[in-house]
């Protein structure tokens, strides 16, 4: 493995001193790949030292440029403005933000980091130092030739050490891929709840912004790159104010408070028109249809085995009882108490598809989307590593 394979390795790994020395390495034997320098500055901010990582990003801005490479202009200049913004120079990244942005860019991330500058400023007094521009939008940097670069001094190899022990519990692999992170959603009549399935997103790393119409989420991934996940506009207006967010070891978990108490179709709006079809929610219902199952005791009335879970102890029936045999409902048991909980908050259509979904998956699955679940019996999809087969075989 070569040293740019190291760093990258070092680099999706958490190790940021041990991607550095590898990058370092890299640069020593290709002093003009542009992207050896923007995944250094990358490990340079990781590890606190925003002025290497600023240098760098400088370095590869001009090397992208003199290749014309419109793609690695904009990495570069990104690294760019986020060391910038780790350094204090708030308005040094706004405007470099809004100079990326001007040249056509899509990057969520973008928007993000100017967002984040913005709101650091805007406490501040008109004519405050803080809001003088110091930099311009290609720097002044001398490129290193093959000649001046110094191959670093390898790190002390305690400190090394001491990193990759305080990180030990992360791995290759620890963080979700890009492609394999997914999202899910359900509703009640006063809230959104949103989650994002990553593993190790790194807290202070990770911008969650909510706005009145919009929400945005960014956080570093293993790759080196940022993943990015946007709403806007949303489905219909929330209060961002009691809108909260929660980051778990394994997820995202994102509370969107509702204005108008009603039921939404989809997360984000297509166009103007959608808000005029709010849904309001009801608390009664017809009587359920039967959809396709794969129960063996044949079709289930969602709505009530849903109810029931909401519902305290009542006197077991034969129906109760073969609506529930193929869930696990012994007192204490907790999935049965998450399920409770949950439900009672949900709205109908969630609750019928968060049952047919678990119960018919042998509890490998779970959906909220009623309009999915509904068309067809949910497949078992056991673990990764794992199989499925019949009972008793």
């Amino acid at each position: 493995m070569d040293q740019a394979a190291r760093g990258s390795a070092a680099l999706s790994a958490g190790f940021y001193t041990e991607a550095v020395k590898q990058y370092t390495s890299a640069i020593s034997q290709s002093p003009k790949a542009v992207d050896y320098y923007i995944k250094r500055s990358t490990a340079y901010q990781r590890t606190g030292d925003h002025q290497s990582s600023l240098k760098d990003a400088e370095i590869a801005v001009v090397l992208a440029m003199q290749r014309g490479k419109r793609e690695l202009i904009v990495q570069a200049q990104i690294r760019r403005a986020i060391a910038l913004y780790g350094l204090g120079k708030y308005a040094d990244c706004v405007h470099l933000t809004n100079i990326i942005k001007e040249r056509g860019t899509s990057d969520k991330t973008v928007h993000i980091w100017s967002l984040k500058a913005e709101q650091k400023l805007s406490p501040l007094p008109s004519g405050d130092p803080a809001f003088e521009v110091s930099i311009s939008e290609i720097p002044d940097v001398e490129v290193p030739s093959a000649e001046s670069v110094k191959i670093a001094t390898p790190l002390d190899t305690d400190k090394v050490n001491q990193e990759q022990r305080a990180q030990g519990a992360v791995s290759v692999g620890a963080q979700t891929p890009a492609d394999k992170i997914k999202h899910d959603w359900y509703q009640n009549a006063e809230y959104i709840y949103v989650s994002i399935m990553a593993k190790g997103v790194p807290k202070d790393e990770t911008t969650v912004d909510i706005q009145d119409e919009s929400l945005n989420v960014s956080f570093p991934i293993a790759s080196g790159s940022n993943f990015n996940f946007s709403l806007d506009p949303l489905f219909a207006t929330i209060d961002a104010s009691k809108s909260s967010f929660k980051i778990v070891s394994t997820k995202i978990e994102i509370t969107l408070k509702k204005v108008t108490p009603a039921k939404w179709s989809k997360l984000e709006s297509q166009g103007p028109s959608d808000q005029s079809i709010l849904a309001p929610i009801q608390n009664h219902r017809q009587a359920a249809p039967s959809y396709p199952t794969s129960s063996r005791t044949g079709p289930k009335n969602w709505d009530k085995l849903a109810d029931d879970l909401t519902k305290g102890p009542k006197k077991e029936t034969e129906d109760s009882k073969n609506s529930m045999d193929d869930f696990d409902d012994e007192e204490g048991d907790p999935v049965n108490g998450f399920f409770k909980k949950l439900y009672a908050g949900a709205d109908p259509d969630t609750r019928r598809a968060m049952m047919k979904s678990y119960q018919e998956s042998n509890g490998t699955a779970l959906s909220t989307n009623w309009e999915e679940v509904k068309k067809a019996p949910v497949e078992t999809t056991p673990p990764d590593g794992m199989e499925a087969k019949p009972w008793g075989t």
